[in-house]
């Protein structure tokens, strides 16, 4: 699995998105409330650019007349003609079995500072620094 860095993540705040090219692929890059995941960003419709599209919530299962809203952030609408898509799996809204967007796996990982180093001996008592 190759890996490739998109950004620190001070730079994709909650809320917030980043459409990257990677291999030829455009893929969305979301942060939901601190945890990040990305989808391919072509809708299965009709190729829309889907990760360009809304990010809501939706209604979920309640007695009739009740409408309990849930997960907000977490539903990304394709901007064409809405079709929606769980950002987290990728999966459609609509029907979860059937349709569904590719989606990628997203890790944060510590990105160790970039230090020149040099190897350094002591002698008689001397610190010496060799190049």
């Amino acid at each position: 699995m190759d890996r490739h860095i998109i950004c620190a993540v001070s730079e994709l705040p909650p809320g917030q998105r980043k459409i990257v090219k990677v291999n030829g692929r455009s893929i969305g890059v979301f942060n939901v409330g601190g945890k990040f995941y990305a989808l391919r960003n072509t809708c299965p419709h009709q190729g829309a650019p889907l990760c360009l599209g809304s990010l809501k919530g939706t209604t979920s299962p309640s007695k009739p007349g009740e409408y309990i809203w849930s997960r907000e952030g977490e539903i990304l609408r394709c901007p064409w003609h809405g079709w929606e898509f769980d950002v987290k799996n990728g999966r459609s809204i609509h029907n979860p079995h059937r349709t569904l967007v590719r989606a990628y796996e997203v890790s944060i990982e510590r990105e160790e500072p970039k230090v020149e180093t040099f190897p350094v001996s002591i002698d008689n008592n001397v610190v010496v620094l060799h190049l």
